[in-house]
């Protein structure tokens, strides 16, 4: 109940777009979604109006947006009225959109957690205090809460069907893990940045002990079919409406999807497969969109790093699509190798965060909203053993101070300095981290459990810089010619901030595997069988 206060007070401050037309912002680009999945024939849901907020997330979030449009119709059916609606800012309407947010929260998000971590504690031993405290520390990341309850988005959704992914896979049931998966890709598409962890895990459960060809076969076969289900209104939905001779087109000249027109056949536009195969060619093409450039915004990444010193965009975009997609590619190879190798169901999070700090820090078209991905995993571990001791609840804590802290560019322009501040302060409060407490990093009765001094270096270092450019972002103007001065040094100590991260997570990831036991193991047996040979 307090955690949903929280949430709840922080929506009344302001939101993504308010008072900023045209386009306003993401809170706009949500009620849209809700006006024309209303309105429209399913078949146009992915070709209105591309250049106003068009829908660009999967059948889910498309399922759901119609979902609230119609009850909230019920309400007022001037907030989604098609077209007269646009730029609608009433605040019953804000009070309606962010009590869906708050519901939709505690239907998939909240439950999700809260099981996980009691798993999580009863099989690594935590007393029921540690596990508590976890909690409450999950359940009010910053991150999180302003990125949905204040800015106004739905990740948790996506968030919630991970954590329940990760926890059917704890449990050992494979098959549930995949279904829920599938309905975290099917929401939104930013959980691809798990996807290679989660391939990695399922198929190395399957050659655990000697190829498992028929367990493979299976978690193909539900995977497979947890798409389907979940394509399934859309792609009938279109053939319906083409029995109901409903153009999918809403422009005389809509350009077909890349990927149809690219095909080396010419297909018959009147035949019963072309609705459902426009339609998924066309929502892929929406979900994919690689022609809005490398990244979106100032993102705490390597590209927008080095486009910092370098200008990234006098290369065509293809050639960097490929660079970034090898570079990914490597990036998450380590993290991958090893939760194949090693498949334990409580290294998962681990292999998750990894591959996730990969994506974000160098993948193609990233948010900064993004960071949400590679601190939820992280966050978890909080409820795990050891979570709540001196160094994983400093490595956990920083990272996610430092991931609000990139957010803050983007929370300032929606008015949300006061509860970007509260919120960041009181969770710090929380775990006893800076800058309300120095405790972890200086407690001299706890020797035993003393952070390397390395690490508190790094931390205290990080912790310095993010502060001190609050202040000199909120009391020293940009020079002339360079109005991006303070959001730039945010960029650049963020994307090494996250570097650290990505590795640390890697190193965790190797040690936790038994893989560096493996390997100084066989080099001690080697080095013996040499010395014996000598003698």
């Amino acid at each position: 109940m307090v955690v949903g206060l929280f949430r709840w007070a922080i929506g009344f401050w302001g939101y993504s777009g308010f008072n900023v037309p045209p386009m306003h912002g993401d809170y706009e680009a949500q009620r849209h979604w809700m006006e024309i999945t209303t309105h429209l024939p399913i078949s146009q849901w992915y070709f209105y109006d591309l250049q106003y907020w068009g829908l660009d997330y999967p059948p889910l979030t498309a399922y759901h947006s119609w979902l609230l449009g119609r009850i909230g119709s019920i309400i007022n059916p001037s907030w989604f009225a098609l077209f007269s609606s646009r730029g609608f800012e009433d605040q019953l309407l804000k009070v309606y959109l962010r009590a869906t947010v708050l519901v939709s929260e505690y239907l998939v998000y909240i439950p999700a957690a809260i099981i996980l971590n009691r798993k999580l504690g009863r099989t690594r031993g935590v007393n029921g205090w540690e596990s508590s405290v976890a909690l409450v520390a999950i359940l009010m990341q910053p991150a999180t809460i302003l990125v949905d309850h204040a800015h106004f988005q739905y990740n948790t959704v996506m968030l919630g069907f991970t954590l329940a992914s990760i926890s059917s896979l704890l449990a050992g049931r494979a098959l549930w893990g995949c279904v829920f998966f599938v309905a975290a890709l099917c929401y939104k598409q930013m959980a691809l940045y798990y996807a290679p962890a989660m391939f990695a895990y399922l198929f190395g459960i399957c050659a655990i002990r000697g190829f498992d060809f028929g367990r493979f076969l299976t978690i193909a076969a539900v995977t497979i079919l947890s798409f389907a289900v979940c394509f399934a209104p859309l792609l009938l939905g279109s053939m319906y409406d083409q029995y109901r001779v409903i153009s999918a087109f809403t422009a005389k000249e809509t350009p077909l999807p890349p990927l149809l027109a690219e095909l080396p056949i010419k297909l018959n536009e009147q035949s019963w497969y072309f609705p459902p195969l426009l339609q998924l060619t066309q929502s892929i093409h929406r979900i994919f969109p690689f022609a809005r450039g490398l990244f979106e915004d100032k993102v705490a990444n390597m590209w927008c790093a080095i486009h910092t010193f370098h200008k990234l965009n006098i290369y065509p975009i293809g050639q960097m699509q490929r660079i970034s997609t090898v570079i990914t590619l490597i990036s998450i190879l380590p993290s991958t190798m090893t939760i194949s190798l090693f498949s334990r169901a409580e290294l998962l999070p681990w292999a998750m965060a990894s591959t996730a700090w990969g994506f974000y820090l160098c993948s193609f078209q990233v948010h900064e909203k993004s960071v949400l991905l590679p601190l939820l995993p992280m966050t978890i571990l909080l409820g795990s053993d050891g979570g709540l001791g001196t160094e994983m609840r400093a490595w956990i804590g920083w990272a996610n101070m430092l991931g609000v802290w990139t957010l803050f560019p983007l929370l300032k322009r929606d008015e949300l300095r006061m509860p970007y501040g509260v919120l960041t302060l009181l969770w710090s409060y929380l775990l006893g981290l800076p800058p309300t407490s120095l405790s972890l990093y200086f407690d001299r009765q706890s020797k035993k459990a003393e952070l390397h001094l390395i690490t508190k270096l790094l931390h205290l270092g990080f912790y310095a810089a993010m502060i001190a450019w609050h202040i000199g972002e909120a009391f020293v103007p940009p020079p002339e010619g360079k109005p991006d001065l303070w959001v730039v040094l945010n960029v650049l100590i963020g994307f090494a901030g996250f570097g650290v991260c990505f590795v640390w997570c890697n190193w965790q990831l190797i040690l936790r595997s038994g893989l560096m036991e493996d390997y100084f193991g066989v080099r001690l047996r080697i080095e013996a069988a040499q010395r014996r040979k000598k003698q």
